[in-house]
């Protein structure tokens, strides 16, 4: 289950060599990973909820697994919560299952959608960058005033009572009615609070081999079917649909009305 190659052109052998990459939800791979290299093992870094695949939910134990490993090792455990990160709950996927990284990697929601990301995470680790350590680190647009205050304002925005609740509610409002039309046709959705995939042609997709064998035709199909109607679903098979505020439950019963009519081998089963 160990791979050492990289998947964009540009990255030198020498930094490839140094990386060791392993299967989401190999929890045999982990295990022999660490049991062979862990002593020379500088982190760990990984989604949670894998979501760049398309949306793949960490089986029982596998979070746990990984922090139980990267602490007997003296590992950093650094979670990319780019996509779940207050989308999941408001402290994210670690929040959710209640498992504590070393650092943590959040993207443009802490600018509210504005240019801005950060990282954080444990005090001594965090100590070792400038100025108090020798890892110097800045960012052109680190503290923008405009993203800062956006930023602010959706925090704030997010914390109102029983957001989430509501959120919940709209995901199972759009997915519900889906996952019973789909049921025996060989067609999978993957949720995890207001973030889903559908995968065409497999019946289940817990890791990334099973996210490749999705039927990517059926996809390209089904999305032109949807974006002539008027509903723009995310232009690739392994992207995540995401549920938002915004949307009211009148949008999302037309959506999945709508994705039910246009999904392949729906009517015609």
């Amino acid at each position: 289950g160990l791979n050492q190659s990289s998947s964009s052109m540009g990255i030198p052998e020498d930094f490839v060599k140094h990386t060791l990459s392993i299967p989401f939800n190999d929890f045999e791979a982990l295990e022999e990973t660490f049991k062979k290299f862990g002593s020379q093992i500088a982190g760990l870094i990984m989604e949670p909820i894998a979501a760049n695949m398309g949306i793949v939910p960490p089986q029982k134990g596998f979070l746990e697994k990984a922090r139980e490993l990267t602490q007997k090792h003296g590992a950093l455990l650094i979670f990319d919560e780019v996509i779940t990160g207050f989308r999941v709950s408001l402290g994210g996927a670690q929040e959710l299952y209640n498992v504590k990284p070393d650092l943590t990697c959040l993207g443009k929601i802490v600018g509210g959608g504005f240019p801005a990301a950060a990282f954080g995470g444990r005090a001594d680790v965090m100590s070792v960058l400038s100025p108090l350590g020798g890892v110097y680190q800045a960012g052109t647009l680190s503290g923008n005033p405009v993203a800062m205050h956006a930023g602010l304002t959706t925090l704030k925005l997010i914390q109102r009572p029983g957001l989430y609740l509501e959120l919940e509610q709209k995901a199972q409002t759009i997915t519900a009615p889906i996952q019973e039309a789909i049921k025996g046709k060989n067609i999978t959705l993957n949720r995890v609070g207001t973030i889903f995939t559908l995968f065409f042609g497999v019946n289940s997709v817990n890791s990334f081999d099973d996210a490749l064998k999705a039927d990517t035709e059926q996809y390209k199909a089904f999305f032109n079917a949807l974006f002539e109607s008027g509903i723009y679903p995310p232009p690739s098979a392994h992207e995540a649909w995401f549920v938002s505020a915004a949307h009211t439950l009148e949008d999302l019963k037309e959506t999945s009305e709508l994705i039910i009519c246009n999904v392949p081998n729906i009517s015609s089963l």
